[in-house]
């Protein structure tokens, strides 16, 4: 008898366990939804006001264009720029490019979209990425990170990731994780604004 309570009370121990674990779950991972920007500013005294809050430089790096012709972030400081990074299997990546080229469509001629292609060489080659560029018509810059200058320049570990970097040179939000046309115009508004 002792046996079976001593029983009862670690499997009621387990179950209430398993419940909060699943509770904790579920709460952090409405936190951490994709929709959600994480908004960029330097840690600062605490004193600043808007205007003189530090900002974070966003770091340059060197891609390839379709031709092969080395490219810089930086090159395009000057316009907002909105950079993806992406690859041709990933299937969130293929979800929001609809939604990417839409926009680019919409504001290619005041905000530069830079599609970074994660171009590994083997998995993701420059023609696979290409051909499904192609395949899809989507017309927005693509650009091919074949050293992973890019990715290791922002750490990127998991695809999609985009970063909102305003005309100055300063990133002010980042998403990991697929977006939605909401979010990307969100996210938009805010480099716009600076």
């Amino acid at each position: 008898m002792k046996d079976k309570k001593i029983l009862l009370f670690l499997i009621l121990i387990f179950v209430v366990l398993l419940g909060g674990a699943s509770a904790l779950y579920n709460r952090l991972g409405q936190q951490l939804t994709p929709d959600r920007l994480a908004v960029h500013e330097s840690q600062g005294t605490g004193t600043e006001t808007d205007d003189t809050r530090q900002k974070t430089q966003a770091l340059d790096f060197t891609v390839c264009d379709a031709e092969g012709n080395e490219v810089n972030l930086s090159d395009y400081f000057g316009k907002p720029v909105v950079l993806n990074f992406w690859a041709s299997w990933c299937g969130p990546c293929q979800k929001e490019m609809p939604d990417f080229h839409e926009k680019y469509l919409e504001l290619g001629e005041d905000i530069h979209f830079l599609m970074i292609n994660m171009t590994d060489g083997s998995r993701e080659t420059v023609e696979i990425a290409a051909d499904f560029i192609a395949e899809h018509g989507y017309t927005f810059p693509v650009l091919y990170d074949t050293a992973s200058d890019a990715a290791v320049t922002y750490g990127v570990y998991s695809l999609p990731t985009t970063y909102f970097i305003d005309a100055d040179g300063y990133v002010v939000a980042q998403a990991k994780g697929a977006i939605d046309a909401q979010t990307l115009q969100l996210g938009i508004d805010m480099i716009r604004s600076e």
